[in-house]
């Protein structure tokens, strides 16, 4: 059977199971749709929140960026993994108690206040909007490889496929599509990386292989994997592999990573579906050992995938030559190249004729005399979106053809969980929070779950128009919908829990600063609105504010936010004693209200 069959196969069988999913666990009334009823066990909600929480920037970008640029983007594993924890400890539990069904919900009745709801709604959607691009983006990419379409076909299918489950099922029925989606992303991201372990190190535990020596019959062979990875890249002019970045930035990055995610409305959601608040500690835990399966293999999938790369284009090693053009057109272990070719996301040229493609760095330290001296014109290898490594490896590998199918369908559910839940807080926010709460609060109950189906549609036209240009790699956009929770919802939900002197124009005000503040700061140099060609500067380091890249300005929002809002509340009145009370009660580990559709 052809690769191509195979990866049909597989992918449509997984389509099927959410689609029977879908139909199963239709949604037929608002707490359903938003909430599964509140009836989610705390182990099906924390498998749930890893799928939703593993998107395809996890998936499939992450340990790209990781392989490609080493120790310093280590900062993703840390930022969101120390974030989460930090959203499980601090606000889960106490968002459950309040016992609403969002999170602009929870603003509105904790602030008493219409327009800090509306507010909320506009920073959720914007949030969500620019996480639902990275979604996008990295489900166009799999698409295009495996099913042999181009990135916009690819896309397009993914959100066909969205919009049947997410609009069917509501909360209900994501939840437990994404129970189905994380078993196939799992084994899938799994099973390669202990088959290429194996193959490098002959450790079956890749964590442990990152750190092994390389086996018998393997370049390097006795040495350990990370110091043969370091000296190829030396001698090619890259920096180390284990070398840091500038601290002070690596700690910025991590930060806005961490308090972004604190305050993602789609993970929070997710605690809003389990029966008590003791569940919702309990769902956070569960989370915790299922995204660590993954998150602890992935240094090591980007770490070997690199090193399987170097190895392809220098066979004999840096002192020999570089693969040649005809053994990248007929050697079926090179086949993943020109595969990957096809899609626009892989290429090469032949710059200085002589039949073979240099891989180095060009800029590197001693590499315009050794290019000189070896008659290179400069590095040939000139496209490599990191956005692919993940889903080549088994291929790079020469892994069997059923793993390269299964990887497939493991990249596709982890871009289409992510993006269920995205969609659904978008579509929750607009019908609840929006139309029921501020524009018709005598909406009926089915009035208002048509009112969300149509705009959990309208988000995904949006998502899918914004992600045929997304401006960047599917975990740098996401760090973008990281750095804005970061400096809009996290200080006014943590205000909110925490500060019973926080007022309504106190938060309100606070939320719009943090919100113009980031989103000017990402629009100059991205463009606005995220439009190409529309940015005030040009995207590099020389141009920014005191050297802080866009992805890193979440927490320079967050403290304008913070200050903002300490500012306005310190000069009006004090909330309500029946405000403060209900926030005292909240800090109280017992018990959970009741969910009310008002």
């Amino acid at each position: 059977m052809d690769q191509t069959t195979l990866n049909f196969l597989v992918v449509g069988a997984s389509f099927a199971l959410y689609f029977g999913i879908a139909i199963w666990a239709r949604a037929g009334s608002t707490s359903e749709f938003y909430a599964a009823g509140r009836g989610v066990n705390p182990v099906v909600n924390g498998m749930a929140t890893a799928a939703d929480w593993m998107s395809a920037a996890s998936f499939i970008s992450m340990a790209g960026l990781i392989a490609f640029v080493g120790y310093s983007n280590s900062t993703f594993l840390m930022g969101w993994t120390g974030g989460y924890v930090l959203m499980a400890m601090l606000l889960a539990p106490y968002l459950r108690k309040f016992g609403k069904y969002t999170v602009p919900e929870f603003v509105g009745d904790r602030y008493y206040s219409n327009a800090a709801r509306v507010v909320a709604v506009i920073c959720l959607i914007v949030i969500s909007v620019t996480y639902v691009i990275g979604q996008m983006t990295g489900a166009g990419v799999a698409f295009s490889r495996f099913l042999e379409v181009s990135s916009t076909t690819g896309l397009i299918t993914a959100s066909a496929v969205v919009f049947v489950y997410a609009v069917l099922g509501g909360m209900k029925g994501i939840t437990y599509t994404q129970v189905a989606q994380y078993i196939v992303l799992i084994i899938a991201y799994t099973i390669p990386a202990v088959f290429i372990s194996l193959q490098l190190t002959g450790n079956p535990i890749p964590g442990l292989g990152l750190f092994g020596n390389m086996a018998e019959g393997q370049s390097g062979a006795g040495e350990p994997l990370l110091v043969t990875l370091n000296g190829l890249l030396t001698d090619l002019g890259f920096s180390e592999y284990t070398s840091g970045n500038t601290p002070w930035l690596m700690a910025l990055f991590t930060l806005s990573l961490m308090i972004g995610t604190a305050g993602l409305p789609h993970v929070i959601i997710r605690f809003f579906t389990v029966p008590k608040v003791a569940d919702a500690r309990w769902s956070a835990g569960w989370a915790l050992v299922f995204i660590a399966l993954l998150y602890l293999t992935a240094p090591a999938v980007g770490a070997m995938a690199r090193l399987n790369i170097m190895n392809q284009f220098w066979p004999q090693g840096v002192e020999g030559e570089a693969v040649s053009v005809e053994t990248i057109q007929t050697d079926p272990a090179y086949n993943w190249m020109l595969t990957w070719q096809a899609t626009g996301l892989l290429g090469w040229e032949d710059k200085n004729g002589d039949g073979r493609i240099q891989y180095y760095n060009e800029g590197g330290a001693g590499m315009a005399e050794l290019a000189a001296e070896r008659g290179w014109s400069g590095n040939e290898l000139t496209n490599f979106n990191r956005d692919i490594l993940v889903l080549a490896n088994p291929e790079i590998a020469n892994l069997p053809g059923w793993v390269i199918a299964l990887i497939a369908a493991g990249g596709i559910a982890a871009a289409l969980s992510t993006a269920a839940g995205l969609l659904l807080a978008i579509s929750s926010a607009i019908s609840h929070d929006l139309i029921k709460s501020v524009i018709n609060p005598n909406i009926s109950e089915k009035g208002e779950l048509l009112a969300a189906r149509v705009s959990m549609a309208g988000a995904i036209v949006l998502a899918t128009y914004l992600g045929l240009n997304p401006p960047g790699f599917a975990a740098q956009v996401v760090a973008l919908a990281f750095g804005l929770a970061a400096a809009t919802l996290f200080p006014t939900l943590m205000m909110g829990i925490f500060s019973k002197r926080m007022n309504a124009a106190g938060a309100t005000w606070g939320m719009v600063a943090g919100l113009v503040v980031t989103c000017l700061y990402l629009f100059t140099y991205l463009g606005w609105f995220f439009i190409p060609g529309t940015n005030m500067l040009e995207n590099t380091a020389a141009n920014y504010l005191f050297g802080i890249p866009p992805t890193h300005f979440g927490p320079i929002g967050a403290l304008i936010n913070f200050g903002v809002a300490y500012v306005v509340s310190s000069m009006t009145a004090a909330p309500p004693q029946h405000i403060q009370d209900l926030v005292e009660s909240v800090r109280i580990p017992r018990g959970a209200g009741a969910a009310i559709n008002k």
